[in-house]
């Protein structure tokens, strides 16, 4: 498929097939598409939860009760659901890692140019920190900016996504212990192949978009 395909094959996916299953190797591709996205300043302030167990979705779907519960078939029913969670804080221990992370992968020919690097980490994370107040709302945006092109990579693969906001945070919080590491939960994706019974499909219900002459200003 061309890039006009993928983005019109690809949809919210509201029932899926419990019987199909994604492959071993494009669960290989599904990974590298989390932990290759961008985000600025290379942060990477992100850790994600992936549930392919029965058992694993099952802990899951305990962020889909009471409330919620329209969102559990979507849990248990997929192949697979990717828990995106985001750190709560950054401090300069973790730009330290980040650098020295990068210094290991050879992306720095010299000092001089990692101690550049990691000043410019410091610098934007301190502006969102002190200046705007908003650091952990601005490394939440790189979390969703991972959920964006994950959506897209995944419809590539042929692999069906369900983006989830309607989830219990504190409940998958708790069941993970995720704040005492650092992170808090914010987005669950299911990952699998559509029911044919699904009514969302794009082949039973056409996509609906605003016209391109009214968002879009080309100067």
């Amino acid at each position: 498929m061309n890039l006009k395909e993928i983005l019109n094959w690809r949809y919210t996916t509201k029932e899926f097939d419990p019987n199909k299953k994604i492959s071993e190797s494009d669960m290989k591709e599904v990974k590298n598409l989390l932990r290759m996205s961008p985000s600025s300043v290379n942060l990477q302030p992100w850790h994600f939860i992936i549930a392919e167990s029965k058992e694993g979705k099952e802990r899951v779907a305990k962020g889909t009760q009471g409330f919620f519960h329209f969102n559990e078939p979507k849990v248990l029913n997929a192949s697979v659901v990717v828990l995106f969670c985001s750190k709560i804080d950054a401090d300069e221990k973790y730009y330290q890692h980040i650098a020295d992370t990068e210094d290991k992968n050879g992306r720095f020919p010299n000092e001089d140019i990692k101690n550049g690097f990691l000043g410019a980490v410091k610098a934007f994370a301190d502006i969102h920190k002190y200046d705007l107040k908003d650091l952990n709302h601005w490394m939440e945006k790189q979390v969703y900016l991972n959920i964006g092109s994950f959506l897209l990579g995944v419809a590539s693969l042929g692999i069906d996504a369900t983006p989830m906001e309607g989830i219990d945070v504190k409940a998958l919080d708790e069941e993970f212990g995720l704040r005492e590491k650092g992170y808090t939960s914010l987005v669950a994706v299911s990952l699998g192949y559509r029911a044919t019974s699904d009514f969302n499909a794009t082949d039973k219900t056409p996509k609906s978009r605003l016209p391109e002459s009214e968002i879009m200003t080309v100067i």
